[in-house]
């Protein structure tokens, strides 16, 4: 059997209310379910959440509300995992033989149904404890600078400022969209990245994490785009 898990804090302070703001005409969280649902790959899609209206909106659209997420996994600090953890230990009360859990992103607009099931199949034929979307980086960070406090520039890496491009390793970044894992991974509290998880690489186009305000516009120019040149993701 296999277990959705989307988390959907209610206090989000930098856009507020984000987990059900409207994004291209329906509620942010409800794209995730409807990826989560034409995927084919969950017995259970259930929401996580601490929020009366949060857990409403996700029962209209079709998800499972079962239990009320304890307010000490719903602060600022509280990591993804143990979120997770919290509710495979509720799955495994229930009974039935979990084989995997996938965490998903309620602000995920861009994730494919298709990207689901890969990565589904990646975890059960790689034989990792995890499997989650990487996007590779859009610049060479070996050639990252920060701004020091005297508003100067400087080289993360120096050594690096003559290489061309070509000949530097591809960097990769977490997607922010979805996270297969084993069961006994998620409970044991196993870290996410680490030697032990395998990667989707998702194109840059299809990716957009969303915590800020600039990045909730920039999802929807993505959106518009995406929707005028290919219908609506």
């Amino acid at each position: 059997m296999k277990l959705c898990v989307i988390p959907a804090r209610g206090r989000s302070k930098r856009i507020p209310r984000k987990n059900v703001r409207l994004f291209g005409g329906k509620p942010m969280i409800a794209w995730s379910i409807d990826a989560a649902q034409a995927s084919g790959c969950f017995d259970r899609i259930v929401v996580s959440t601490d929020d009366d209206e949060i857990a409403e909106v996700a029962r209209q659209c079709g998800a499972e509300v079962p239990f009320r997420r304890p307010a000490e996994l719903a602060d600022d600090y509280t990591p993804t995992v143990p979120v997770i953890a919290h509710a495979a230990q509720w799955a495994q009360a229930q009974g039935g033989d979990w084989t995997a859990v996938c965490c998903i992103y309620a602000t995920a607009p861009f994730m494919r149904p298709g990207d689901i099931r890969d990565g589904l199949g990646l975890l059960e034929r790689s034989g990792a404890d995890y499997a989650f979307a990487v996007t590779p980086y859009a610049a060479p960070i070996q050639r990252a600078v920060r701004i020091t406090a005297a508003q100067r520039v400087q080289m993360f890496w120096p050594e690096q400022f003559s290489a061309r491009s070509q000949d530097l390793e591809p960097a990769y970044h977490d997607a922010a969209q979805f996270y297969w894992g084993r069961p006994q991974a998620w409970l044991t509290g196993k870290a996410i990245f680490s030697a032990d998880t395998a990667p989707l690489v998702l194109p840059r186009w299809r990716v957009q994490d969303i915590d800020t305000p600039e990045d909730w516009e920039r999802a929807e120019r993505m959106q518009a785009a995406m929707a005028a040149e290919h219908g609506a993701p």
